[in-house]
């Protein structure tokens, strides 16, 4: 009997193809791997670049809201104007939702609904400096002349009672300024000649009564001029030596420049500093901003040209009555805090970090009883926590950012309604009308802001600070006193602002404090009405020979009833004995 053998793979066709179709699912089951991984890491490029393409479509959605800010600011207005017309007809429910909130219908007092919301100069040194002649002779300049007579009222008695005459004068001469041009100013002092008993006779002149700049050619009314001419219209000395060389009585801006600083340090020892002892003591509230000025670099020999140091000038306004600049070389947090030093109060500013110190509670196991009476308390700037609402719509036309300003504008709106009214009625008013909408806008605010909280753009800032000065905000209506905005900060140093534009630098760290005590004397007389020229001329006029511890009552807030109390034939000279009344509270008990 045969034996038979079993078949093998290869001999059973049927197997065989078994074999090679798991071959080939193998295959394709590796080649569908590889297709998945090579599709997930496709999906993953995809949604990198997917991700990559939004990043710049949304860089380049800021860059293009950032570019028609700018284009805004440069070639259309720079003032954040919106129509309240248009956005009283888009938000007309609002509206009447925002009356009803106020509790305005069928109430005293209830407002309308207009109203809207709210060598320190250019040019070069030049190298072929002259050499200085000594004092001018002004008797070769032709201009008017002024001239004052200085007696000696010792000598006129002793001429009365015929032991002495009369010989002549000795004259001296000044420049000084009428509107209208120079003048030389001759300072007549009377000679005497004096006879004794043994009928000898010797030479007396008239001493020359004090000043506040001995010797200098300037007399008061032209150094006030000067002042007035740069700090109030931003003309540069380099200009005014220009014209003054025109009207043929040429006076460099080197010894101009010297003359600005020398009064400035004088104003700031005497009637700055009075004033600024009163303002830190009793002031109620303090309103502060600052802008940059360039310093020009000191020489170091090398004769290598030096970019300007950047400072910054302080303003401080006290209530209504006192106006304060100062210049400090850095803005720090250090400066912030000396300028404030002694002050306890309210402080309006805008929300920049170096003004932080300012609202710190004392540490407490090193506090003193200073440093607890120094406690301010902040008052936010609505005009800075709408500008980011301004941005926004002006930018991104987001309905909400308008939305925004619509509820801004009706606070406004209403302050305008109230405005001159006495603080206690404005407190009134404010409780019963505006706390209403401002804690409905807040309400409002905080929902918006977290939908866009994750979102970086205009909106998103604009909330982040409405939501971080909050309480600041809020301030204005713990107090009728309080304003609801630092616009008059603002507008203070636009006078600064504008000037740089022209004399563009000051010389020196000490030139930059002159100025500013200057900018202050200027900025006060404007608050309290009176012709800053005027007022520096009269100034300078009596300061040399007033008693020092009366100092307060020559500034601004104080001139007017000062200037009553004084002998005004004295004061209209240029140099003589001014005669000092007594103090306002003696003359008050002696009437």
């Amino acid at each position: 009997m045969r034996e038979t053998l079993p078949s093998t793979p290869t001999s059973n066709p049927l197997i065989a193809e078994v074999v090679a179709l798991e071959s080939a699912l193998a295959a394709e089951r590796t080649a569908l791997v590889a297709e998945r991984a090579a599709h997930a890491e496709s999906r993953a490029r995809v949604e990198l670049l997917t991700k990559e393409c939004d990043h710049l479509r949304a860089s380049h959605e800021r860059l293009r809201q950032d570019l028609e800010l700018l284009r805004r600011r440069i070639f259309v207005a720079k003032a954040e104007r919106v129509d309240s017309t248009q956005l009283e007809l888009e938000f007309a429910q609002k509206l009447s939702a925002l009356d009803a909130l106020s509790g305005q219908l069928g109430l005293e007092g209830k407002p309308n609904d207009t109203g809207t919301g709210a060598s320190s100069d250019g040019g070069t040194k030049p190298s072929d400096k002259k050499k200085p002649k000594g004092r001018r002779d002004l008797r070769k300049a032709d201009i008017p002349e002024m001239r004052v007579e200085v007696a000696d009222p010792v000598f006129d008695e002793l001429v009365l009672n015929g032991k002495a005459e009369r010989i002549g004068f000795e004259e001296s001469y000044k420049l000084a300024w009428q509107r209208g041009g120079h003048r030389r100013l001759v300072i007549a002092r009377v000679k005497y000649r004096v006879l004794d008993d043994q009928k000898a006779s010797t030479i007396e002149t008239a001493l020359m009564p004090a000043e506040t700049f001995p010797r200098s050619l300037a007399a008061p009314s032209l150094l006030a001029h000067i002042i007035t001419e740069k700090h109030l219209q931003g003309l540069p000395l380099y200009r005014l030596e220009d014209r003054f060389g025109r009207d043929g009585t040429p006076v460099d801006r080197g010894t101009m420049c010297r003359w600005l600083e020398d009064a400035g340090a004088t104003a700031g020892t005497t009637v700055i500093a009075a004033a600024r002892k009163e303002a830190l003591a009793t002031a109620f509230c303090l309103s502060t901003d600052a802008t940059g000025v360039a310093v020009q670099p000191i020489p170091t020999g090398d004769k290598k040209r030096q970019p300007c140091r950047h400072a910054h000038f302080f303003v401080q306004i006290a209530d209504r009555d006192h106006v304060f600049f100062e210049f400090t070389p850095r803005e720090t947090s250090a400066a912030v805090g000396e300028l404030f030093k002694g002050f306890g109060g309210f402080v309006q500013a805008d929300a920049k970090n170096v003004y932080d110190i300012l609202f710190r509670p004392p540490d407490g196991d090193g506090a003193t009883a200073a440093a607890a009476q120094d406690r301010r308390t902040e008052v936010g700037c609505w005009v800075h926590g709408r500008r980011g609402l301004w941005e926004a719509a002006i930018t991104t036309k987001s309905e909400v950012a308008r939305e925004g300003l619509f509820r801004i504008h009706r606070i406004y709106a209403l302050e305008k309604t109230w405005r001159g009214k006495p603080p206690d009625e404005i407190k009134r008013l404010r409780n019963i009308y505006s706390r209403p909408l401002v804690e409905a806008f807040f309400t409002w605010a905080e929902a918006e802001y977290e939908k866009v909280r994750a979102v970086r753009g205009p909106l998103r800032s604009a909330f982040g600070y409405l939501m971080r000065q909050k309480i600041a905000l809020m301030r204005f209506l713990d107090d009728g006193r309080l304003r609801l905005d630092n616009n008059h900060s603002e507008g203070e140093l636009r006078r600064i602002a504008v000037g740089r534009k022209a004399w563009l630098f000051v010389g020196s760290d000490d030139h930059g404090t002159s100025a500013g005590h200057l900018f202050s004397l200027i900025a006060s007389a404007r608050l309290h009405r009176l012709d800053p020229e005027e007022y520096l001329r009269d100034l300078f006029r009596v300061l040399g020979q007033w008693p020092r511890d009366r100092y307060l009552e020559l500034a601004p807030k104080y001139w007017a009833a000062t200037r009553a109390r004084l002998n005004l034939a004295e004061l209209a000279n240029e140099v003589g004995i001014i005669t000092i009344p007594p103090p306002p509270e003696q003359q008050a008990s002696s009437s």
